[in-house]
């Protein structure tokens, strides 16, 4: 269940077609764009917010060891 290839994108049109008609299936494809745009950005700002988040908290413990060892050799 991988790839899709030619032969089975045109038969998913035609069905769509079919299913939705002429007039409709250009409004559905702008909606389906619109969503899948949607979705990569909010898929790229969660990841952004969770690197963010990770190196703050590497930051956090670069701090902590450093402040330890600075009490060590007091």
């Amino acid at each position: 269940m991988g790839n899709i290839g030619f032969p089975e994108l045109v038969v998913i049109f035609i069905v769509a077609l079919l299913v939705f008609g002429p007039k409709r299936l250009p409004e559905l494809g702008r909606s389906l764009g619109r969503g899948l745009s949607e979705f990569r950005r909010a898929s790229s700002d969660l990841k952004n917010s969770i690197e963010r988040e990770i190196e703050a908290a590497e930051i956090e413990q670069s701090i902590a060891e450093t402040q330890k060892a600075t009490e060590k050799s007091k």
